[in-house]
């Protein structure tokens, strides 16, 4: 069976393709899934760089999607022909969280997607939402979730809400559709104005380029009635928090779902204290608000964006495609 390891030391030079063990057909409780296709998160990046150490050997990626082949005994809620999607945390049934790091998630802890066949507890999948392909479908596992628990399960977000995203990486313009699907209005961030129009033709009522208005904080609560965003889903982390706490309204919600500058810094205590803002930090979800979601993504037709498609061994080329910030929603894997 064909795969791509991750060799020691990690980096995109060590990712190599290599032949696994078939891995047989499912016992009781599992489900055996042809893969077809998977998509790119910061977090994958995170391993294959080595600035989050996994195991010598690991098969990455966290995101998977394919086609049931088989069913093991006592396996009610899928079929062979099925097109399923993986679980973040395979463990996390419903609930509150009660996971707080990776050593069960898929391409960190334990194996991931990228190679050609998995058997697993089928409590590890959800069915996928009608009509996508492997490569839509492994988008909700980790960005789309993540952009559905900050607003719709945490955020409680409602018709007319008024919502703050920042730049048009996969989780951002997840979250775009999700808002905008729900009615509200959303402003976003970028330091492309291609992409801001971009966004602005997907539906964004405020586009800012943070290059050019580096106090983008006070010109969006402006934009908010000079009251304030009712939603900010954070994914900058200690360079953009002061400014996200500028933007939001009194009472509101910072959803802190990423640290692309950097994992720890400064916390503007004061100003979050005046604002009596709700900061709340969230990895994903579990396997029934990935159901939720799924549900809702059927009823409302929204479909992922995905900037490029690479084939599987050409993960290495994918990820730096990624690292170099150039793309628009999500990157693909399709094999």
């Amino acid at each position: 069976m064909k795969a791509m390891v991750l060799g020691a030391p990690a980096g995109l030079g060590n990712l190599r393709p290599a032949e696994r063990p078939d891995p047989g057909q499912p016992g009781p409780g599992m489900i055996r899934v042809a893969l077809h296709g998977s998509s790119l998160n910061y977090h994958d990046l995170g391993v294959v760089t080595g600035r989050m150490p996994s195991a010598d050997g690991r098969i990455p990626l966290a995101d998977g999607a394919g086609l049931v082949e088989s069913v093991g005994e006592g396996v009610e809620a899928f079929r062979p022909g099925d097109m399923v999607v993986s679980c973040f945390f395979p463990d996390w049934a419903d609930g509150p969280p009660a996971i707080g790091d990776f050593a069960r998630t898929p391409g960190d802890g334990i194996d991931g997607f990228a190679q050609e066949h998995v058997v697993l507890p089928a409590t590890a999948f959800t069915l996928a939402p009608r009509g996508y392909d492997a490569v839509e479908a492994a988008t909700i596992t980790t960005a789309g979730l993540t952009a559905w628990r900050a607003l719709v399960v945490d955020g409680a977000l409602k018709a007319g809400d008024r919502v703050l995203l920042l730049g048009t990486g996969g989780v951002s313009i997840w979250a775009l559709q999700i808002a905008k699907a729900m009615g509200a209005r959303v402003a976003i961030t970028s330091s492309s104005d291609e992409k801001l129009a971009r966004a602005r033709e997907m539906g964004a009522d405020f586009a800012l380029n943070y290059r050019e208005t580096p106090d983008w904080g006070r010109s969006i609560a402006d934009w908010a009635e000079g009251r304030g965003v009712d939603h900010v889903v954070e994914v900058g982390g200690p360079g953009t928090l002061a400014q996200s706490i500028e933007a939001v309204r009194i009472g509101g919600h910072i959803s802190l779902i990423g640290v692309l500058t950097g994992g720890s810094g400064e916390v503007p205590t004061a100003a979050l204290m005046a604002k009596q803002a709700r900061l709340q930090g969230l990895i994903v979800g579990s396997r029934r608000h990935q159901q939720d979601f799924v549900r809702a993504l059927e009823t409302t037709g929204i479909r992922p964006v995905v900037d490029r498609r690479f084939p599987l061994e050409a993960l290495a080329e994918a990820f730096a495609w990624q690292e170099k910030g150039a793309h628009f929603g999500k990157v693909g894997i399709a094999w």
